[in-house]
């Protein structure tokens, strides 16, 4: 549904998008050739150089490293795990890591520059995980979209799963998957062209340096680059990003290797999108006005930049065919800067835009780590029991650099308006001035097992205990408030224990329990002096979940099926007596159902889709003294559906659709106030002209639908509308 206005004005004509209008042609035009739709009639063609053919099968039987420690596939783990491999990620145009996400059942993500959101079973990014290669930075913002070029999966976990990465992890994890050199050659480029000034080139180039192919002195380099230029749909935002992903292997032999890996991301954005003021009166349905859906109210030299550089040193030795350990050495070092006015809200006659909210704005951050991991493949008796098991030890460090003024900085025409230079602001200049230290030291020992209690009956258990020590040092005036110092130990110990009953060789059924840990403030790197000594205690959260995962229609279709019921314990809630503390007591629950449906009922054609429904809530939280128990968190939908269909109509011509469905949301905890659910569509048009060189063509959000990521109490984050890319792919 089109969200409606009232404004007497006149909505400007949209921007104009030729390369849209002619990919739509190009569509309505597709040439069938009967011959070319009968089934086994068309020879398999290796499509190398375009968006690889996704097998419409669900990844049931591929090792997942994030699910369990023990290199489980998702069939084999008591848990809803989800493998978006490279195939999928190409196959439905993902461009970012933002839009691979949408592969996982139920998860909803915005970008918004300063609040990286992400609803994964009923919680938000503080109760998720999200992790790079398996290591957790504990920052929500680190996982700001990256073009998904240097990635080779994403996979995730839903529910608790501090068992495995520590605490905040509460709703499920999300693992990103960069691409390592190994032995397969491979050498490609894309060109990318689209709407809004879009131009981004790609590369990527994997080789054998030396050796003799049997792991005795064989050295393999890879390197894949990203960079990318564009504009925006909203005025005068440009950005421009680089990613950089190189990784040296070296087989010193059969038993031992190492990798060394180095990535790259960089991301300036000038004058950053913020929102869209939502139009007064704010209750109910909320509303924007049209004719500013395109309209940037921030700053005229607003920034948001991003640097991160990752050094990995992993270091892999068989012992033996049943021991083997893995140590990984890693380095994480990120600036962020902003400078920004971000919030804007409509007067109460919706004439005029009222701009607040300054922020300039420095993150620093830094972690170093080393972890070593042991899995050991042995028996119980006569029946087969595998450990994995391992030690973990990390110092987060963060510094913020804060200077903000909660003033009105001006009131503009909605439609007509020119604001001014960040430092023309009144109190605000150049510089950066620190405002605290929060230190995390974490040291965690994990254990986990499989025994086979019968040949078809198999326990899988999990076991962590961690040692956290935050220390938070004031770089500013002391005042009761805010010490010179202060820390807090936390020592929380949690698991996972399930049963997986393989009833045929293509199903299997399973159920678990499992609990986890989460900051009450929900990340500790970032924590204040009143979040450390208000909240002595890490909230608790437990999972019991239930499900199935079974091929049928002769190997033609796959599909999962899970219900689950979360409660998160000790959250922080306001003391009815008192507005300005805080206390845990609070809880919130989430209990929901998850499907998903793969289909390869020809060579031609395949389908995957997936439903999920949540009754998420609060059972016992205030805000504002008010009780808000029963209430749904906000930006929390209930149901979100996803179906991807992909047909070829010829070996070299394919086409897919993929349509998302996501319900209402609350933009407040005492939900008085609503966004409808939307449906948007996405289209996609590949052909190989040979072996190396393919085009593909999309149209993204293909009616245009106007509909928000995100919500707060006055504003919109607002989703892309329609735009389209051609892109130019080669193998060499």
């Amino acid at each position: 549904m089109t969200n409606k206005t009232t404004s007497a004005a006149a909505p400007p004509a949209l921007h104009p998008r030729p390369l849209a209008l002619a990919l739509s042609c190009a569509f309505a035009a597709l040439p069938v050739h009967a011959q070319d739709l009968q089934d086994g009639a068309m020879p398999v063609v290796e499509i190398t150089g375009a968006a690889p053919r996704a097998n419409g099968l669900l990844n049931l039987d591929t090792a997942s490293g994030t699910g369990s420690r023990l290199g489980l596939t998702p069939r084999e783990t008591p848990a809803s795990v989800t493998i978006v491999d490279r195939a999928v990620i190409e196959a439905r145009g993902a461009q970012d890591t933002q839009e691979v996400l949408r592969a996982i059942p139920g998860v909803t993500a915005h970008n918004a520059p300063g609040n990286i959101g992400v609803s994964y079973r009923g919680f938000g990014s503080g109760s998720i995980s999200q992790l790079f290669n398996g290591i957790n930075v504990q920052y929500s913002i680190a996982a700001r979209p990256v073009d998904s070029w240097i990635y080779e999966r994403v996979e995730a976990i839903g529910g608790p799963s501090s068992f495995l990465y520590g605490s905040g992890a509460v709703g499920g994890s999300i693992n990103y998957v960069t691409k390592l050199a190994g032995p397969r050659p491979m050498s490609e480029a894309r060109l990318r062209l689209g709407s809004d000034d879009l131009k981004e080139a790609s590369f990527g180039l994997n080789r054998m340096l030396g050796g003799d192919g049997a792991g005795r002195g064989d050295h393999y380099a890879r390197i894949d680059l990203n960079h990318r230029d564009t504009g925006s749909w909203v005025d005068g935002v440009k950005s421009r990003s680089t990613q950089l992903a190189a990784s040296l292997r070296s087989d010193f032999s059969p038993r031992f290797t190492h990798t060394l890996a180095y990535e790259f991301q960089e991301e300036d954005v000038d004058r950053p999108y913020w929102g869209t003021p939502l139009r007064n009166p704010l209750a109910g349905e909320l509303r924007i006005d049209q004719a500013t859906r395109f309209k940037n109210y921030n700053s005229a030299d607003g920034v948001y930049d991003q640097r991160v550089h990752w050094l990995r040193s992993i270091a892999g030795w068989r012992v033996s065919e049943a021991l083997q350990f893995t140590n990984t050495l890693y380095a994480y070092d990120a600036l962020r800067d902003y400078r920004n006015v971000e919030t804007y809200r409509f007067n109460p006659g919706n004439s005029a835009v009222i701009r607040s909210a300054v922020f300039l704005q420095r993150h620093d951050q830094r972690l170093v780590g080393d972890r070593i991991d042991g899995v050991y493949r042995g028996r119980i008796g006569a029946r087969r029991s595998d450990w994995a098991f391992g030690l973990d030890y990390s110092v987060n460090k963060q510094t913020r650099f804060p200077n903000s003024l909660a003033v009105t900085v001006s009131t503009v025409d909605p439609y007509d308006f020119v604001t001014e230079r960040f430092f023309d602001i009144p109190g605000m200049g150049p510089g950066f001035r620190p405002d605290r230290d929060n230190r995390v030291s974490t040291t965690a020992l994990y254990l986990e097992n499989r025994t086979a209690l019968l040949p078809a009956l198999k326990l899988v258990t999990a076991l962590r205990h961690e040692r956290i020590e935050l220390e938070l040092t004031n770089r500013r005036e002391l005042t009761a408030a805010s010490p010179a110092s202060f820390e807090r130990r936390y020592s929380p110990t949690t698991g996972r224990v399930g049963l997986v009953w393989d009833i045929s060789p293509g199903a299997s059924a399973y159920l678990q329990y499992a609990t986890a840990a989460d900051p009450p403030s929900g990340i500790l790197t970032t924590a204040s002096f009143a979040d450390v000594r208000n909240n002595s205690e890490l909230t608790t959260g437990r999972q019991a979940e239930i499900g199935a995962k079974l091929d049928f229609w002769q190997g033609k279709g796959s599909a999962t099926l899970a219900a689950y019921s979360i409660t998160r314990r000790n959250i922080a809630s306001q003391d009815p007596n008192n507005s300005a503390l805080t206390q845990l007591v609070g809880e919130q629950s989430a209990r929901g159902v998850e499907l998903s449906v793969g289909l390869q009922p020809t060579r031609q054609l395949s389908l995957q889709g997936n439903l999920t429904h949540v009754d998420a809530e609060y059972e016992d939280f205030r805000q504002g003294g008010v009780s808000l128990a029963g209430k749904t968190p906000a930006n929390t939908p209930s149901t979100v559906a996803n179906v991807w269909v992909s047909y070829a109509f010829t070996p070299a011509l394919q086409a897919n659709i993929g349509v998302r469905r996501v319900g209402k949301v609350y933009a407040d905890a005492a939900n008085t106030l609503t966004w409808p659910d939307y449906t948007f569509v996405d289209l996609g048009l590949s052909y190989q002209f040979n072996r190396h060189v393919a085009v593909v063509g999309r149209i993204r959000n293909l009616t245009d639908r106007v509909y928000a990521a995100n919500l707060s109490a006055t504003m919109a984050y607002l989703g892309a509308p329609r735009t389209a890319d051609v892109a130019l792919r080669i193998t060499f």
